[in-house]
């Protein structure tokens, strides 16, 4: 018959250090295999050819609302852009005001000054007209001459009010540019080559610029 051996209590105590070890070392596999089934796995692009560098989903939808928030513009240069064009359209809406009032005025102040002239002119025509109703039977041709006379200084006297220059060349060289040769007539000497005989009809000017040229006779060598 066998005789049971029993076990030292080294024995036990190895035995029961491998029981704890192999139970400690079941738990950490089971514990790593449900952390590997909680990971999601990473779905493959299949238009993705491997290239390296490949954004995830998540990341490339990130980037396009960056850049969807640069494209729009910020609140403060849209304010600024707002505030500028308020000013410009007002700046725009002054400018025309200003010059549909600078027009008026202009064609104001012409009418005034072209009716301050007439009113000259006005009254050297009541002294014409005063001589064109004297009689021939009670008027005398010293009376008649001195009435024109003075109707001719006052239309004088309204014409150099009104900044008008008479133009009497007499004995001066013929100038194309405020004369018209009417006559032309023979020079005596070199000297008197180009120069005005006559004039014919007086010329005017007003501050400069040419109403009417002076039609004169000139004198010419041969």
């Amino acid at each position: 018959m066998t005789k049971k051996t029993t076990p030292s209590t080294d024995e036990i105590v190895e035995a029961a250090n491998t029981e704890v070890t192999e139970d400690a070392a079941e738990i950490e596999k089971k514990d790593a295999g449900d952390r590997v089934a909680a990971t999601p796995e990473l779905v493959a692009d299949p238009n993705d050819e491997g290239t390296e560098g490949s954004v995830p989903s998540g990341q490339e939808g990130e980037g396009a609302e960056a850049e969807a928030d640069r494209a729009e513009p910020a609140p403060d240069l849209q304010e600024e852009f707002d505030d500028l064009n308020d000013r410009y359209l007002r700046l725009a809406a002054e400018f025309t005001n200003y010059k549909r009032r600078a027009d008026s005025e202009r064609l104001d102040v012409w009418s005034r000054a072209q009716a301050e002239m007439v009113r000259q002119f006005v009254d050297a025509l009541d002294d014409l007209q005063r001589v064109g109703a004297w009689q021939a039977d009670t008027t005398t041709v010293e009376a008649l001459v001195e009435g024109v006379d003075l109707v001719e200084r006052k239309f004088r006297q309204a014409l150099e009010a009104t900044g008008v220059e008479v133009l009497d060349p007499a004995g001066e060289k013929f100038d194309p540019n405020t004369m018209a040769a009417m006559m032309r007539v023979p020079a005596e000497s070199e000297e008197e080559d180009d120069v005005v005989q006559d004039v014919m009809q007086k010329g005017y000017m007003l501050k400069g610029h040419l109403i009417r040229p002076a039609g004169v006779s000139v004198k010419k060598l041969g």
